[in-house]
């Protein structure tokens, strides 16, 4: 049954990986309720699992026992083609190095969560250039990654991530390859975005990023020790 009130539900998540002849278990029973429209950080050490969490929260992986809930749909035990239609539709992603597309313009980089959704080609080009506008971009549509900042870059790729207009923006270090002044740009960026009623849920080691979400997730050795409201 579709719970309203939360956007994505962990019920004792458990992820084991096979190395070799060894079962290594990357989380160990995580439970974690999200709310729509709230904005949270996840936080641990390397190895801690946090990026396994992402990977589940993002619809980028399926638990090996647990269910995961995204917008009241359990995709614990969907195919791969199923969860890509699933995450399409409703998660946008923010990277740390980007992940834009070298040989595309901006533009064409923005338009291509769109394609996968068949979404019409006039449409896509008409939505790519308002987003870019949004990002303060659209002077530079026609330019290639290479020949952008990486704060343009980063914008690029949060147009990009709104493309297919999703419930849930998932920032994996988003600040991580930026200077001071532009990570907070795009912190102000992301937090617009909340106010305008998207989800946000970013991953960062830094606690003063940490600090601007409305709660914090720290995890470690594949359990959520804390979680707190800022």
């Amino acid at each position: 049954m579709k719970n309203e009130k939360f956007i994505i539900e962990l019920k004792e998540v458990k992820k084991i990986y096979r190395m070799g002849e060894i079962d290594v278990s990357a989380l160990k029973g995580v439970s974690l309720e999200i709310k729509r429209g709230e904005f949270i950080t996840i936080m641990g050490p390397s190895g801690s699992g946090k990026s396994t969490l992402m990977n589940m929260v993002g619809c980028l992986d399926v638990p090996t026992h647990g269910k995961i809930y995204l917008d009241g749909k359990d995709i614990s035990k969907m195919t791969e083609s199923g969860l890509a239609q699933i995450r399409g539709k409703k998660i946008g992603f923010v990277f740390q190095k980007f992940n834009l597309l070298q040989t595309l313009t901006a533009l064409e980089n923005v338009t291509i969560p769109m394609m996968f959704q068949n979404v019409d080609e006039n449409v896509r080009k008409k939505r790519a250039l308002e987003l870019l506008e949004m990002v303060g971009l659209l002077d530079r549509a026609n330019h290639k990654p290479s020949e952008l900042s990486g704060g343009q870059q980063q914008r690029v790729a949060i147009a990009r991530s709104l493309a297919n207009d999703p419930d849930v923006i998932l920032a994996d270090e988003p600040t991580g390859n930026l200077d001071t002044k532009t990570g907070k740009d795009i912190m102000d960026m992301l937090k617009r975005l909340h106010k305008n009623g998207k989800t946000i849920i970013m991953v960062t080691h830094d606690s003063n990023v940490a600090k601007e979400a409305k709660r914090i997730v720290l995890i470690k050795d594949g359990i959520v020790v804390s979680n707190k409201k800022e």
